[in-house]
């Protein structure tokens, strides 16, 4: 708004001369340009105001829209603004910048850079918060790509969607945090501006799942700090066992408060596995995924809201035991409860021995044969297989499973075979945050699940085996992209994988091109989970020395296959990244197709 122009105060050297003051008062309005910006004047109800002439919804010129009673509304969205600050009407459009304007005789003066009230990284975060709130998509993508830009582009995004993911749900931690944190682990593996892809993913996908839910009220722990690691997990696994949600959260807030995080992991990890398979895998992969968050923003400040928030995930799970197909036509749940009852005396005779994977033990779990499979288990744990070995082998296992899947099975069985591999993945992931013994458990649930899923490999999908390719890899991939703009390339896609590293291609170069693919589809939660869990795979086998290549390369087939039955789909929330980030860059999406 501008000032008295009768003041006798010195005039301020920041203010430029913009138009005289006859002029704007006739006409109403003016658009000038200082410093490279388009700066819109209006005068309305005796006063003069100047505001960026770009609505910060989608960069409509504002000078086309109108006002009445102070407000500005623009004309292509009709987002509403009041005049003299800038504040919006409307949560999804954004304040206005607005400029101090001074009448002087001499004409209309205005401050073109006026300090802010608020720094960039500080609004961005604000933004954030607000798309968080009310599940606007364009807002939250515009906060990630300005907190980019304000060197916050990890961390923030992050942290901000756990805190909110973990307040907003009254069930707590499901697939939107979980996809967070699956986008947190993958941030690395991907290039460039799909780092940002990667966070709107995360922070869209907690939004979503929190909109119109009620909020998680947190318990507190005992007062008690003198109680054993001992006592407090008998306790949390006895609540658990009656589906306590209350009395289990604290327990393991007062755990949390007490006890060192490998002891947490050890307690959660077994209440895990004392029921066989729980939620179809995905009680397990939550818990586990928190833990991994947790390694991105900070064990001592999140711990407690983090994993409190996926004990709905333990209390409420739907057991295995309890379903048909694991006690008909083979009592299979019984196998793997007896096993379990092994396993003291199990370990106690491995312990000392060093165990190596025999060559047929990967093949011997994708058999038809439950009891020689519990056999298998109990003879590795036996002979000295620890729960990284046992779990990685089986991992294996459920890897080959989706790269051999057949697609002439339905297609919802995509996802029978990914859970089995999202599972045992986790149970894998879960090795290296606990040494607790009761992990063995995970490995007997997931290697009956690979055997619950061998009719889907009837018949095998042919995977190509390693040979020579005298193409640039650079065109493997960009084949590779492009095979994903077709729907059912599955056995194409897999060959472009295994030719790429024919090719000699680097595979940090070949994950990267599978973001790209990922990051700019519609992407279901499964297939975002398949992703991560492919690169961890494959990961984990290159760390291993006595992994064969064609091995190496299953890890890798097997979400390619995934993401190529998957896609594509409408792609819109790369429509709404595209507009954000064109925005950013100040093009005029009014004038330009």
């Amino acid at each position: 708004m501008a000032t008295d122009p009768d003041t006798d105060a010195p005039a301020d050297d920041r203010f430029v001369r913009v138009t005289d003051r006859e002029t704007l008062e006739t006409e109403g309005q003016a658009v000038v340009s200082e410093d490279g910006q388009a700066i819109a004047l209006f005068h309305h109800e005796g006063e003069v105001f100047a505001v960026d002439n770009r609505c910060p919804h989608m960069g409509f010129p504002l000078s086309r829209g109108s006002i009445e009673d102070g407000i500005l509304t623009c004309h292509w969205h009709h987002a509403r603004f009041e005049l003299e600050a800038g504040d919006t009407f409307d949560i999804w459009a954004d304040d206005v910048r607005t400029f101090p304007v001074e009448l002087r005789e001499d004409g209309v003066y205005l401050d073109p850079d006026p300090p802010s009230d608020v720094d960039p990284a500080t609004h961005w975060r604000n933004r954030l918060a607000d798309g968080l709130h009310e599940n606007l998509s364009l807002v939250m993508a515009k906060a990630v790509i300005g907190l980019d830009e304000q060197d916050e582009g990890f961390h923030t995004p992050v942290e901000t969607a756990v805190n909110f993911g973990t307040r907003y749900r009254e069930m707590g931690w499901g697939r939107g945090l979980t996809t967070l944190g699956c986008m947190a682990n993958l941030y690395d593996e991907v290039g460039g501006r799909d780092k940002r892809r990667a966070m709107f993913v995360g922070v869209r996908e907690v939004a979503d799942e929190t909109a119109g839910e009620p909020p998680r009220f947190q318990q507190y722990a005992f007062e008690n700090r003198d109680l054993s690691k001992a006592r407090l997990k008998q306790w949390f696994r006895d609540c658990v066992e009656v589906r306590d949600r209350d009395g289990a959260e604290r327990v393991l807030l007062t755990a949390i408060g007490n006890l060192p995080r490998e002891d947490v992991a050890d307690i959660l990890f077994t209440a895990a596995t004392d029921s066989l398979y729980l939620n179809n895998g995905h009680s397990l992969d939550f818990v586990n995924k928190a833990f991994e968050t947790l390694e991105h923003v900070g064990w001592e400040d999140h711990a407690d809201a983090a994993l409190a928030s996926t004990l709905d995930q333990l209390t409420g799970a739907t057991r295995s035991e309890e379903l048909s197909s694991w006690r008909q036509p083979v009592d299979i749940a019984e196998l793997c409860f007896d096993a379990h009852d092994l396993l003291p005396d199990l370990v106690a005779a491995g312990a000392g021995q060093e165990w190596t994977r025999p060559d047929d033990f990967v093949e011997t779990l994708l058999g038809d044969d439950p009891e020689r499979i519990v056999d298998a288990l109990t003879d590795a744990v036996r002979k000295g297989a620890t729960t990284e070995q046992l779990s990685d082998a089986v991992a294996r296992a459920a890897s080959r499973r989706l790269a051999y899947f057949a697609t002439n099975n339905e297609f919802g069985d995509w996802n029978t075979v990914h859970h089995t591999l999202s599972y045992a993945n986790a149970v894998h992931r879960a090795t290296a945050k606990t040494d607790a013994t009761e992990l063995y458990r995970g490995c007997f649930d997931a290697a009956m699940s690979v055997y619950l899923d061998r009719f889907l490999n009837q018949p095998r999908a042919p995977v190509p085996t390693p040979g020579e390719s005298d193409r640039d890899p650079v065109d493997v991939r960009e084949d590779l992209l492009s095979c994903f703009d077709e729907q059912g390339s599955v056995n194409r896609a897999a060959s472009l994988v295994s030719e790429h590293f024919d090719a000699g291609g680097d595979p940090a170069d070949l994950k990267r091109t599978l973001g790209r693919g990922l990051l700019r589809e519609d992407v279901g939660f499964h297939t975002l989970q398949n992703v991560e869990a492919g690169f961890q795979r494959y990961d984990a086998l290159v760390a291993d020395p006595t992994t064969d290549e064609l091995e190496k390369r299953l890890a890798l087939v097997a979400p390619a296959r995934y993401m190529a039955a998957h896609f594509p789909t409408r792609r819109s929330a790369e429509q709404t990244f595209s507009i954000a980030t064109r925005l950013h860059q100040g093009e005029r999406l009014h004038e330009v197709e």
